[in-house]
């Protein structure tokens, strides 16, 4: 049945049905009409001859028994009358049917026809009575009055209205040819429909056949071409149309293939918006950076581009134009190219941007121009000194043999700056690159960390710093690493707690055991590092407190070793502190 609906058939039959329909429709709207209007003019015309005629015979005739079966002969079955004196009381009633009461009361107390006792003019009205074939029905009559007269006075009127009946017959009668009619025409526009499908929906529907296996790429199969007219004519069509379909299939393949394969090889990430700013396309790099934008900012919105980035493609789309921009969205840096998309008409039908994040590049140009800042700020000290002095002992400035010494060893502390500057900076560069030589063997953790711990006994006590240490770990577990490097690690961190922890402060070296590690804490109550420095305090050449003196810095190279080295050893360190209270650097070494 749902394919009959759905079928040129279904629907051709139905148009017809419909057509038919409302034609018959207006007709018989428009017929009923029509009957109305004219059975009530020729009931207005029958009731006003009538009522004359029946007003001339009683004024006429005084013999009243004659008078009624006159007035009997000529009222019809459907017309009823009856005749009132000037006080309004029935005189004669030549009534059918039911209700004849009711109707005679409701026609007097009508207030209409109050008039007629004082007008010459006969009055007509209609109004709804009741029924004279119904009991509890209303229905809508003609009434007329009309008023009688003896030498020339008005002394009684006669009421006359006609059954709506016949009106009523006709239009059932008009409505069942209607049907008739109606039922006439289904038949034929059945026959008519069904007639048609197997001249024309039949080679239709072979074509629809034919394009579903055009549609599920089956393009060598084809159409017979019998007929000579429009739908012969149409099946050709169909087998060009497959062909040309799968020629230009196989060079839009290949060019999506091309396309993908270049999408996916590029390192920049590729996103084609639609014109509504939806996203049509993109490559893995681009899906990877969505994900992360949409992670950090999936409290904020449900997008998973940033709104900067809206607003270039805003732009793009508004004004027509390429835009290209660097922009900085979540501490990330990203060079933003924005270009139009336009179709055959030449108008815009989306944009495709191309976004390369430049954020380790900038880092790595922050990184270098940083190192080459800090190498010159730390050389520059050491060979202005060495410059100064030894041009004074060339100049024979010295006069003393004394001074003279204490130039000589000046200029000799220096130079072992500079050489040990040199070394951190050679042993950084061999870390960085992987080229780092461990000589690890077994060694026990809480000896090894505590024997480095006492060799910082005297320095903490020369600076009036209380150096604790305590362990949580068994004597007996062994660590697998380079002793040396470990060493280099603690002796850096340790001498930088007592640097910078005031007299009567307090330096812990702890070492306990956690999961597969041995967590080793070296904590002060020194100054601390502000919040906004703790990210960078591993990076070359950190100084926290920069106006420190030279007394106290070093190469700023030390962090950045120690983490390489902890790293090397497949452990991590990490640093937490708490300005005016302490900083607490810890590292872990696998067991």
């Amino acid at each position: 049945m749902n394919r009959i609906w759905s079928s040129i058939v279904g629907k051709l039959w139905l148009t017809i049905l419909l057509l038919v329909s409302f034609v018959l429709f207006v007709f018989t709207v428009l017929m009923l009409e029509f009957l109305e209007d004219y059975h009530q003019e020729q009931a207005e015309i029958t009731l006003r001859q009538t009522a004359s005629t029946i007003a001339s015979i009683v004024e006429n005739y005084n013999l009243e028994q004659l008078t009624d079966e006159i007035i009997k002969e000529m009222i019809t079955e459907d017309t009823s009358a009856f005749i009132v004196n000037k006080e309004k009381r029935v005189v004669s009633a030549f009534q059918t049917g039911m209700n004849s009461i009711e109707i005679q009361n409701n026609i007097l107390e009508s207030a209409t026809f109050n008039k007629i006792y004082k007008s010459n003019d006969p009055i007509l009205e209609s109004m709804i009575l009741p029924s004279q074939t119904e009991e509890n029905k209303m229905q809508t009559y003609v009434v007329l009055s009309y008023p009688l007269k003896s030498n020339e006075e008005v002394h009684g009127a006669i009421f006359i209205y006609k059954n709506p009946s016949a009106l009523h017959q006709t239009s059932q009668q008009t409505t069942k040819i209607v049907f008739l009619s109606a039922f006439i025409a289904f038949v034929l526009t059945t026959f008519f429909a069904f007639f048609l499908s197997s001249r024309i929906t039949w080679p239709l529907r072979k074509m629809r056949e034919h394009a579903f296996e055009l549609a599920k790429g089956k393009f060598d199969e084809t159409l017979p071409t019998v007929q000579n007219d429009e739908i012969g004519q149409l099946a050709v069509a169909f087998n060009q149309m497959g062909r040309q379909l799968k020629h230009h299939l196989e060079v839009i393949n290949q060019e999506k293939e091309q396309l993908s394969s270049i999408l996916t090889s590029m390192t920049d990430s590729v996103i084609t918006f639609n014109r509504d700013r939806t996203i049509l396309l993109s490559n893995p790099p681009a899906e990877k950076l969505m994900q992360k934008w949409f992670v950090v900012n999936k409290n904020e919105n449900n997008s998973p581009i940033p709104q900067e980035i809206f607003g270039m493609l805003e732009h793009v789309l508004d004004f027509e134009d390429k835009l290209e921009e660097d922009i900085a969205i979540n501490g990330s840096h990203y060079r933003i190219t924005i270009s139009p998309l336009k179709n055959s008409e030449n108008s815009i039908r989306g944009a495709i941007a191309v976004i390369r994040d430049m954020t380790e590049q900038i880092r790595l140009e922050k990184l270098r121009s940083d190192f080459i800042a800090n190498v010159s700020h730390e050389l520059r000290t050491p060979i202005a000194m060495l410059q100064g002095y030894s041009e004074a002992l060339l100049d024979d400035v010295v006069t003393n043999e004394e001074d003279r010494n204490e130039m000589t060893r000046i200029i000799y502390d220096e130079s072992q700056r500079m050489s040990r500057l040199v070394n951190d900076l050679l042993d950084l560069a061999r870390m960085e690159n992987g080229h780092t030589t461990l000589y690890k063997e077994p060694v026990q953790a809480v000896t090894m960390i505590e024997r480095i711990t006492q060799k910082f006994t005297q320095v903490a006590k020369e600076k009036r710093v209380q150096l604790k240490f305590q362990s949580e770990l068994s004597n007996t577990v062994e660590i697998d690493v380079d002793e040396d490097r470990i060493e280099q690690v603690l002796t850096n961190l340790i001498d930088n707690a007592i640097r910078h922890t005031p007299q009567e402060g307090s330096v812990a070296v702890s070492v306990e055991h956690e999961l597969s590690y041995v967590k080793v804490q070296v904590a002060d109550t020194g100054e601390g590092i502000p919040q906004e420095d703790l990210p960078f305090v591993f990076e070359r050449f950190y100084k926290a407190d920069k106006a420190r003196t030279r007394s106290k810095s070093g190469t700023g190279l030390g962090l950045s070793i120690a983490k390489n080295i902890i790293e090397a050893h497949k452990g991590h360190i990490r640093v937490s502190s708490v300005v005016g209270k302490g900083t607490t650097f810890t590292f872990y070494l696998p067991i």
